[in-house]
């Protein structure tokens, strides 16, 4: 392909200059890009990977550095089920490594600063297993709402997604996190043979531009982050300007900042102690199977000093416990709901968990683990999970389920007479996609009731909800905004 005589210049120096064999290199600009998944482990167990994969036809070819990553020879996957009910998030592979390295654990309070599509996010949501708080940021309001669809797909429950820019979010959140990642917005070199048109972008635009914007994300990222915290910055380019000399003068002007090496992670080129940052990472496509891809996990010291934040500005109040719905009676009407589908021990613990999370807003149901006011006079996108709405009637108060809720639940917790499990293979599933009527004999399932709300599964994967009638016919309850065409 024809790369711009500017980027040849440079990086002809800058490979001479790092040590990286330039052998190789420009004839990898050629070659068929990389294709890759991430398998769901909220939905999908490691001892269940190889069985998962045999159903998609691919063998197991791991990618090294990512344990829940395989190469795909695959094609587009919008008609495949699994898809569909989040059993796999379709990645790049080098794209897989940022939030790998940031090892997110239950509990912790993480940023995705630049999060749409939501690959990296989704990661992060995985590793938190529902506990902890996980905020997607998305500046562009369209990728806004491609990364809502994606932390719904997969299941994530306790994410809020905001639409903002990242000097907004520092106003709010000085030192709030536990570890904020940012795969910073860059000249997309590393993309050069995946997306041809790219190299007319970087000729319009250039790094300079990038580096300008980089440099007020990753400072926004600083003042939110708490002391002892950890930030991991990543982009898709080989820039060092972009790369190692934008984090080497970060960490000049932030001394109070240290790099956290990865030397374990197989298939990524580690910087040594004579680079300009040592323990960075680079993924090269000319030594190892990924597009271009740089990453640096950094700590934060214990004693750092830490920005003052505008939350406790922010006027603490209770959750409204009256409003033209009832918020006592809407509560109950959702865990009513949830005790028809799910077994009585899961019921149970799904009204423990969310007791004292029930957010009402004009009928509209959220799951909030942390006070609202954080989110005051911001764009949310999504706050906290989604169950579904209640409708008033003149009797009582019916919670309808949305979406996002039947994407939430394991399989096994799903009581016996309330799931309608089709093999990948059924027609019936396609036809659930499209949002048509299905029709289930009850012989095939005698234990499920006549009449109510049951969820559509592939195997054990939960794709949504559907109504049933005594004649076995299930009205479809697939969104219209994700139905096949």
């Amino acid at each position: 392909m024809r790369l711009p005589e500017e980027f040849l210049a440079r990086m002809k120096n800058q490979l001479a200059t790092s040590g990286v064999p330039e052998e190789g290199f420009w004839e990898s600009f050629d070659e068929v890009p990389l294709k890759g998944l991430r398998l769901n482990r909220m939905k999908v167990n490691a001892d269940e990977y190889k069985d998962v994969l045999a159903d998609l036809g691919e063998g197991v070819d791991k990618v090294s550095w990512c344990a829940s990553g395989f190469y795909t020879t695959a094609e587009a996957a919008g008609n495949d089920p699994y898809y569909h009910a989040g059993v796999y998030y379709p990645q790049e592979p080098s794209a897989m490594l940022p939030a790998e390295v940031m090892a997110a654990k239950p509990g912790d309070k993480v940023l995705d600063l630049c999060a749409a599509p939501g690959g990296k996010a989704c990661r992060l949501g995985e590793d938190l297993k529902g506990e902890g708080l996980l905020i997607a940021n998305e500046i562009s309001e369209n990728r806004a709402k491609a990364l809502l669809r994606n932390i719904e797909r997969m299941g994530i429950s306790n994410c809020v997604i905001l639409n903002e820019t990242p000097e907004k979010l520092a106003t709010r959140f000085g030192g709030f996190f536990d570890k904020i990642l940012v795969d910073a917005p860059c000249s997309g070199e590393g993309m050069f043979r995946r997306d041809p048109a790219a190299t007319k972008s970087w000729e319009k635009y250039g790094p300079a531009q990038c580096m300008e914007l980089q440099y007020g994300i990753i400072e926004a990222a600083h003042l939110m982050l708490k002391a002892g915290g950890e930030l991991v910055y990543s982009t898709c380019t080989f820039c060092d300007g972009e790369d190692e000399i934008q984090i080497a003068e970060f960490i000049k002007r932030h001394p109070e900042y240290s790099v956290i090496a990865h030397p374990e992670l197989e298939g990524v080129t580690h910087a040594g102690n004579d680079s300009i940052l040592p323990g960075s990472m680079r993924i090269w496509p000319h030594l190892t199977r990924g597009d271009g891809h740089f990453c640096v996990h950094l700590k934060k010291n214990e004693d750092a000093l830490v920005e003052e934040s505008e939350l406790e500005k922010i006027p603490s109040y209770k959750r409204k416990r009256n409003d033209n719905y009832g918020f006592g009676k809407s509560r109950e009407a959702l865990f009513d709901f949830v005790k028809s589908i799910l077994t009585k021990e899961a019921a149970k613990k799904f009204k423990d968990d969310n007791n004292d999370n029930f957010v009402l807003h004009s009928g509209r149901v959220h799951l909030l683990n942390v006070e609202e006011r954080l989110f005051n006079g911001l764009k949310v996108v999504k706050l906290g999970q989604y169950p579904g709405e209640i409708k008033n009637t003149s009797v009582e108060r019916i919670f309808i389920p949305s979406h996002s809720l039947a994407l939430a639940i394991n399989y096994e917790d799903i009581r016996e007479d309330s799931v309608v499990s089709l093999s990948r293979d059924d027609e019936r599933l396609i036809r659930y996609l499209k949002g048509e009527t299905i029709i289930v004999n009850f012989e095939e399932y005698p234990e499920l009731k006549k009449k109510g709300t049951v969820i559509i599964a592939v195997g054990k994967y939960p794709l949504g909800f559907g109504k049933i009638t005594g004649d076995g016919s299930i009205k479809n309850q697939y969104p219209k905004a994700w139905r096949l065409v």
